[in-house]
């Protein structure tokens, strides 16, 4: 059983479609004040925070897991776009172009630290190829409202996943959590 410390419904469906048991907990951390200049380790670190801030008591002896997403395009972070013209400026630049959707994950195995006294931690990186689209094709994406809700303004189980053109490493990070990393962190 593992208690996911996150608001995010891909991650939930994520675990659900893997039939692996967990619970919610919405962790409350205040991201923004929550910084580092490599977003690798920053994705760590909010993953973390997220993970520990539900681990007592709520987690109550089982597993809890942190994740946090980001989009990393042309050497700029982009998380979730403030507003509408946020995404729009956003998608006009990346189309056609390759981001890199770098997940942090943080594991706290049973509410305590792994053998070591650390708690598992990773950031899993998946290159994203998106489409040449025309504006219009970006403006009826940008009036959809999803961009608004996803780290890098897309949603690639979503209607985003139309405007991605090619992958290269972890599908499921792209949707927020690498299930092949934590297949093998709960495998032991």
């Amino acid at each position: 059983m593992l208690v996911l410390a996150s608001a995010s419904p891909a991650r939930r469906r994520l675990l659900e479609q893997a039939r692996i048991p967990h619970r919610v907990q919405v962790s409350g951390v205040d991201e923004a004040a929550i910084a580092h200049a490599d977003p690798r380790l920053l994705v760590q670190q909010l993953a973390r925070a997220k993970a520990e801030a539900v681990a007592f008591p709520a987690a109550d002896g089982v597993g809890v897991l942190g994740c946090d997403s980001l989009l990393v395009f042309e050497g700029e972070v982009f998380g979730k776009p403030a507003d509408a013209a946020e995404a729009r400026e956003r998608w006009l630049r990346m189309a056609g172009g390759w981001g890199e959707l770098i997940t942090g994950h943080c594991l706290l195995p049973g509410c305590q630290p792994a053998a070591d006294g650390e708690p598992r931690l990773a950031a899993v990186v998946t290159r994203v190829q998106f489409a040449s689209l025309s504006p219009a094709e970006i403006e009826a994406y940008v009036a959809s409202g999803e961009p608004l809700q996803c780290a890098g303004g897309f949603a690639l189980e979503g209607r985003g996943g139309l405007l991605v053109e090619r992958i290269e490493g972890c599908f499921s990070n792209v949707i927020g959590l690498s299930l092949p990393l934590l297949r093998r962190w709960l495998a032991g």
